[in-house]
């Protein structure tokens, strides 16, 4: 029987920023993922944000390939990722539609790909309002991570992070019944994410498991609960190279349940250019830093070909 995860509530609108810096601290060392309510995305614009994504998917594979993935925007198909290349899965049974910045520097916010306006005359003003609110409640994290860490909350934008930084928004689609194969199926096999912060929002059917002990043989996995209205926000690995592995980039997996399954994941990552480096005030002559310093797009750019088989 699967354990439940016992993940924090953290209220983006409290007026205690201090208190809200700490809970988010206990939070990243102990877990990794904590629950974000009060984050300024209405209800109304999550709905249509699914239901547009729902109506995305539902079209023909043929349809859907015509936007296919170029410069990390547009469409995955079923299976053409893999967290772990060596275990005896075919990939990740779910597909999904990457949109990359929508502000800023028009050379980046160009490269995005978008579906017929004559079919879904509303989908792409509905994934930029979705995209730049959630780039906001994004900043606003990364703030109080500052203060969290004993830092002034506007650190990350004096290092580069936060000039432009690049924020992907992947709508994803895990399909219910899958047939049977011989091999292990998962929605999303066992990975951390790359970059700064992650933000998740989902239908609310379940699947989503955390392992806190990413070291431990065997792992313990724990169902992550859905919380109406609330988003599920977890470090990625630049943060904890940030952090010298002070916040914990969580292993974390979706279990396929026989159900279909709708989620919204916003991936906030530093400027390309940013240099990421271990803070000072998370080292020390007896705790050096784990990890040499590296640039964003490098690093990022290098997963990504990794889970894709590149």
């Amino acid at each position: 029987m699967t354990e439940t995860a016992k993940l924090p509530i953290i209220d983006l609108s409290s007026p205690d920023r201090i208190s809200t810096a700490n809970s988010i601290r206990q939070a990243c060392v102990d877990y990794g993922f904590f629950y974000l309510v009060n984050h300024g995305v209405e209800g109304q614009l999550l709905s249509k944000v699914l239901e547009e994504s729902k109506k995305f998917f539902s079209l023909p594979l043929n349809e859907k390939m015509k936007l296919s993935r170029k410069h990390h925007r547009g469409y995955t198909p079923l299976y053409s990722e893999n967290h772990v290349p060596l275990s005896r899965s075919k990939g990740d049974s779910k597909e999904g539609f990457y949109v990359g910045p929508v502000e800023g520097d028009m050379a980046q916010t160009n490269l995005n790909q978008w579906p017929s306006q004559e079919i879904f005359p509303t989908w792409r003003l509905t994934m930029e309002c979705y995209h730049k609110k959630l780039m906001s409640a994004g900043k606003k994290i990364i703030y109080l991570i500052a203060l969290a860490l004993n830092l002034d909350e506007d650190y990350f934008e004096k290092v580069g992070a936060l000039d432009t930084p690049n924020g992907f928004l992947r709508l994803l689609h895990y399909p219910g019944e899958l047939g049977c194969f011989n091999e292990e199926i998962y929605g999303a096999s066992e990975h951390s994410d790359y970059g700064m912060i992650t933000l998740l929002a989902s239908d609310g059917v379940p699947g989503l498991q955390v392992c806190k002990e990413k070291f431990n043989q065997p792992r313990l996995w724990e169902d992550v609960p859905h919380i109406k209205g609330a988003f599920i926000v977890n470090i990625g690995d630049m943060m904890e190279r940030w952090t010298n592995c002070l916040f914990r980039s969580t292993l974390h997996r979706v279990m396929p349940t026989g159900q279909e399954r709708y989620s919204l994941a916003f991936f906030m990552d530093p400027n390309p250019d940013c240099v990421v480096e271990c803070l000072e005030s998370c080292c020390s002559s007896s705790c050096p830093a784990r990890f040499p310093p590296v640039r964003s797009g490098a690093y990022l750019e290098e997963r990504f070909k990794l889970s894709y088989g590149e």
